[in-house]
């Protein structure tokens, strides 16, 4: 489903990823892990598509097309969805009006008809109940005066109702109580399936109690420079980064 190879990238002439290789399939869960300033956050902006980040060398194939040849509208219509570590908060827009909005835009890039009121409000109640968000949470605005935890529910929301082949959650435990993200987590595990693929960006080993990976991956300096299964998320949790550090300077 992606393919990163050799992948360099910068933002405001700083060189921050220095040839990362990832490959994804369908149906596979990936965890990204690393300290801050690592380059986490410019990966899934990279792939998303957001203009703050400029690609110098490498190349980003998602499901045989040239990824960075897409715009992110582009992207987000083939199946790509970013969930943001600060989602923002857009006063006076309805999450109805601005699911349906997006839902329908989508609906259009793939040459169907916009989804009638009673579909739509249907398709709501479904996802609702399968996220466990709040009813009243969906007829405020946009995480406008939404508690953290609201946020990141909200985003899990957004993330079944456009039912994306590729998600990117960046940090979506930060800040959340342990109700919040099992919450969370319990919604990405309900929205798994063997076509959709999900990469989680996170610094602590907690979120990947609930959220499973099928491989997890330490990106530290620009770089994935250890790669394996779901222990070395517990062993980063025993060891902590200095462990890489150390095993780095070894080599």
């Amino acid at each position: 489903m992606l393919i990163i190879k050799d992948l360099h990238a910068e933002i405001d002439g700083k060189e921050i990823l220095k040839g990362i290789n990832l490959e994804l399939k369908a149906g596979e869960v990936h965890a990204i892990m690393g300290p801050n300033g690592s380059g986490k956050s410019t990966l899934a902006s990279v792939i998303s598509g957001r203009d703050l980040v400029k690609v110098t060398k490498g190349k980003v194939i998602y499901k045989g097309n040239n990824l960075l040849d897409m715009s992110p509208e582009a992207r987000s219509h083939a199946g790509i969805f970013l969930g943001f570590q600060y989602p923002i908060e857009i006063p006076g827009v309805s999450i109805i009006n601005f699911m349906k909005t997006a839902l329908n835009e989508h609906r259009k890039a793939r040459g169907e008809d916009a989804i009638s009121p009673s579909d739509f409000l249907k398709l709501m109640r479904e996802k609702k109940a399968l996220v466990e968000i709040d009813s009243s949470l969906v007829n405020r605005s946009v995480n406008e005066g939404f508690s953290g935890g609201e946020k990141k529910r909200n985003e899990i929301f957004q993330m079944a109702m456009l039912e994306p082949e590729l998600a990117i959650l960046d940090e979506t435990d930060s800040g959340l109580d342990i109700d919040a993200l099992r919450t969370v987590a319990n919604g990405v595990n309900k929205l798994k399936t063997p076509k959709n693929a999900t990469i989680v960006i996170t610094h602590y080993q907690r979120l990947l109690d609930y959220i499973i990976p099928d491989r997890v991956h330490v990106l530290y300096k620009g770089r994935i420079v250890k790669s394996s299964g779901r222990e070395l998320a517990m062993e980063l949790e025993e060891k902590g980064y200095d462990w890489i550090k150390k095993e780095l300077a070894n080599d």
